[in-house]
Parts: structure tokens; C-alpha cells; sequence
């Protein structure tokens, strides 16, 4: 599966040579990462590793304008953990719009996202749009699955989906759709899904998402809530949400008893002016079987002068299995336009149970970009985490990104 992910890479990287004598317009960005840190396997083992992200859009193909070719993907070498070369090809595909006015149409490795469910495909997605007040959607391939290694998954699985939903009203959106995969030829997900949005009077919105299991005849995800902003400096959320796990049917998980989650949140935020805005929120958490939990949220975002950004926030949890109190602060400085720097520390104090006492975390981090051209920059980040695990944990990631 590597070598499939890195001859698509290849591939990938063949486009953007091939088509430089057709005058398209070429862009992308190749970011070069560097990450190290240790083994989230093994704590005697560090983990360095040499990536390259490489994301390009080759568009103007045509004298219409409407065909075009996008790819993203990674390629990367481990050096600590012994992982050795590994690539994932995200997506990889040529889109034509506007076909008779009416059709989008998208062929190749693409992230497909329906109300009912979502994934990543070797296939095609066709849009019908411009028939009315509603449009259309179709879709269906491989469904990729990606593990430590590369590809996972047989190549047989495939998924399959349909959806209609609204065109051309400004304030409402609304999207019925339904999604089933297979796992070699054996039915292992079957949903209904919906979304809408509605907003009125320019100061009230209103939205809802539930997904349904047609296999278990149960609702696997419920979401409904209301954002009121009176003002442009202020804002108000409520919010419901379940979720009920629901594995493939040819998983083994499937067979597992599991509870209902359900939460409940109202939020409150307030801009003074430029300088302080601050926000408030409190969650109610129930797990089942009687487990429940309050969280509380409060902070406050600070620009006491233009290039300094100061946040701090607070966060309580008591309830099911145990309580934490946490502060999270945060400092960014822009030193001129094309450097930034940023610090942070975050400090958590837990309790698993009544029968343990305090335990401690704490992490540390340091930041900073600096961009050397219009096009090119660098940046990294350093951090340090002590816990009940690590007296001492230091990990960073080291950046170079090139636009063309």
C-alpha cells in the first residue's frame, strides 16, 4: 500500500510537469515538516520524521475555464520508531463544471460529505443543479481506508450515496441524503441523514443534524440549536446534542453493548470593543446508566495594543468520573508583518476518582513564522509536557512552506 501511495504521489507531481505546456494556471503549496517527539508506542523510543505535504489545482486546462485537476498528498520517512518510508494520497481528481449549465462532475480520490455520512472514494460524484428549487447529488466508488501503514480496507469495499437538497434561497439551507457501504459485498453501513439552517430577521439562526441507522432503527446522531445575536457584539447559543455509537455490522465491535451520550450548552459571548471581548458558557454531560457530568467555560480574549494578542481560559469539570480545573493561556506578538511570535501554558489539575488524590499536568509551548519571500515561510513550534506519565516530554515540529 506505500508503494501505491507513493507511485500516486509520483503521479501527482507528473500533472503539474506535464501540463506546464498547456498554459493552465498551476498553484499549490509543498510544505517540508519535520516533527519529532516521542513514541506514542514505545517510551523509550523517539519518533523523527521527514514529511512532504504536497498540495497543487491546475485550472484554465481549457478556453472555457471549466475543467480543472487538484491533488493533495504525503510522502515521509520515520527515522526513530522504525516505520521507514510511508505515503497517503489524500485526494487526487479532475472536476468539470458546468456541463449544459446543469452538471458538476468529479471523477478520481475525493472526500465525498453527506448529511447521512462521509468518506474518502476512488470514484465519481455528479451534482444536478439549475433544475429548480432543489438540486441533486450522486456518488459512489472504493471506499479508502487508511491505517498506520498506508491503505487499509479490501479493495472491494465500496460506498454509495444520494442526496437532494436546496438551491438558491439565501437564508435556508436544507439537505435530505441517504449512505450505505459495503465491506466485500456484506451491507455494513445503511443511513438516513438531514441538515437544515434557517436564519431569520438577521439576528436569530436556527439549525438541526440528525443521522439515522436503518440496520440498528435508532438515531446515531442528534443535533439542534439556536445562535441569537441581538447586537454584532453579542451572541447567544443553545445547543442539544446525542450521539449513539454505531460500528460497521461486519466489525466485531458491533456486538458490544453501548449508552447513549447527550449533552447540553449554553454559551454566551461579548465583544466590549477591539480591545476586550470575553465568553462564558456552561455543558451538562450525561453518559447513561446515571453518569453525568457539569462543565463550566469562561475567558477572555485581550488586544491591548495591535501586534500583542493575549487569551486566557478557564475550565471546570465535576461529574462522572472524576473533576478537572484548567487554565489555558495563550500570548501572540506580531513583530513585523512577516514575523510572529507565540507562547502558552496550559495547567490542568484532576481527579480520576474519590479514591486518588490530585494529579497534575502541564504543557508548555513556544512558537513562531517568519516569512523569508511572498511565497515562502517558515515557522515551528516546541513544547514541553509534564504529567503523570512524563516528567519531562519535549516534542516540536519545524515547517518550510513553498506557494507557487
Amino acid at each position: 500500500m506505500v508503494i501505491k501511495g507513493v507511485s500516486r504521489l509520483l503521479l501527482c507531481m507528473s500533472l503539474l510537469s506535464a501540463t506546464a505546456s498547456w498554459a493552465a494556471d498551476i498553484h499549490g503549496r509543498s510544505s517540508t515538516q519535520f516533527l519529532t517527539g516521542a513514541s506514542g508506542f514505545t517510551s523509550d523510543r523517539r519518533q523523527n520524521e521527514l514529511d512532504e505535504y504536497l498540495r497543487l489545482s491546475i485550472t484554465n486546462i481549457d478556453p472555457a475555464g471549466k475543467f480543472s485537476l487538484q491533488g493533495y498528498g504525503r510522502i515521509g520517512q520515520d527515522f526513530g520508531t522504525g516505520e521507514g518510508l510511508n505515503g497517503r494520497l489524500y485526494y487526487l481528481y479532475g472536476e468539470y463544471r458546468d456541463l449544459y449549465d446543469k452538471v458538476d462532475f468529479r471523477l478520481g480520490r475525493q472526500f465525498v460529505n453527506l448529511a447521512a455520512g462521509s468518506a474518502i472514494i476512488d470514484g465519481v460524484q455528479v451534482d444536478l443543479r439549475n433544475v429548480g428549487p432543489v438540486a441533486f447529488t450522486v456518488l459512489g466508488g472504493r471506499d479508502v481506508l487508511f491505517g498506520f501503514g498506508g491503505e487499509t480496507g479490501d479493495p472491494a469495499n465500496t460506498a454509495f450515496g444520494l442526496a437532494a437538497y436546496l438551491a438558491g434561497f439565501k437564508k435556508t439551507d436544507a439537505e435530505i441524503s441517504w449512505f450505505r457501504k459495503w465491506d466485500n459485498g456484506d451491507n455494513s453501513r445503511d443511513q438516513l441523514g438531514g441538515n437544515f439552517r434557517q436564519q431569520i430577521f438577521n439576528s436569530l439562526q436556527l439549525y438541526a443534524n440528525a443521522r439515522y441507522d436503518l440496520v440498528s432503527e435508532t438515531f446515531n446522531e442528534v443535533q439542534a440549536g439556536v445562535k441569537f445575536f441581538p447586537t454584532s457584539s453579542l451572541l447567544f447559543t443553545g445547543e442539544y446534542f446525542q450521539s449513539y455509537p454505531i460500528f460497521d455490522t461486519t466489525s466485531i465491535y458491533s456486538v458490544f453493548a453501548v449508552d447513549r451520550y447527550q449533552e447540553g450548552v449554553l454559551k454566551v459571548n461579548y465583544r466590549f470593543n477591539e480591545i476586550v471581548s470575553v465568553y462564558a458558557g456552561i455543558t451538562r454531560e450525561e453518559f447513561g446508566e446515571g453518569g453525568g457530568a457539569f462543565v463550566w467555560q469562561a475567558g477572555t480574549v485581550l488586544r491591548p495594543i495591535e501586534p500583542l494578542g493575549i487569551s486566557v481560559e478557564y475550565d471546570a469539570r465535576n461529574g462522572y468520573y472524576g473533576k478537572t480545573n484548567g487554565i489555558i493561556s495563550d500570548v501572540t506578538f506580531d513583530i513585523t508583518k512577516n514575523a510572529q511570535v507565540a507562547g502558552g501554558i496550559d495547567f490542568d489539575v484532576y481527579q480520576r476518582d474519590s479514591m486518588t488524590g490530585d494529579e497534575y499536568a502541564r504543557r508548555y509551548y513556544l512558537a513562531g513564522k517568519y516569512r523569508l519571500a511572498k511565497n515562502l515561510a517558515v515557522s515551528g513550534r516546541i513544547q514541553d509536557d509534564v504529567n503523570v506519565r512524563y516528567t519531562k516530554n519535549i516534542s516540536g515540529r519545524f515547517v518550510l512552506d513553498y506557494d507557487f
